[in-house]
């Protein structure tokens, strides 16, 4: 006696269990081929990047200020100027300026944000015009 499913015959495959799951023509054992991540999963992956940039340049910023500057070497372009930028070059690459008439207040950059004012400086980004 020959049993079928509805109006299949015996020999054909169950339309459920044809299914296939995303990995046709992989050998067996061998992993699927991996997926592109949903909108919402790329955007969280890239918030969490963002976030640990911001942590990081954070810290950077914490130990720059952190540093004790009391004994850094000024320096100023020559001349007998009595109000004059002064700058002293710090640990890691960072530089400290400040203006020589008011030596309590100290603006400290990181190597890259110095790097950047230097590169702006020489293009002429911050000249003015008269």
């Amino acid at each position: 006696m020959t049993t079928t499913r509805g109006s299949r015959g015996p020999l054909e495959p169950d339309a459920r269990k044809a299914s296939t799951s995303g990995s046709e023509g992989a050998g067996a054992g061998q992993p699927a081929p991996a997926t592109r991540l949903s909108a919402a999963a790329e955007q969280e992956a890239a918030d969490r990047e963002a976030a640990g940039k911001a942590a990081a340049k954070e810290a950077e910023k914490a130990w720059l200020y952190g540093l004790d500057i009391s004994d850094a070497t000024w320096q100023r372009a020559p001349g007998d100027a009595e109000e004059a930028v002064e700058i002293a070059f710090l640990e890691r690459g960072a530089v400290a300026m400040r203006n020589s008439t008011e030596p309590d207040v100290v603006l400290r950059y990181t190597k890259a944000e110095w790097d950047a004012f230097v590169l702006g400086a020489r293009d002429g980004e911050f000249d003015l015009e008269i």
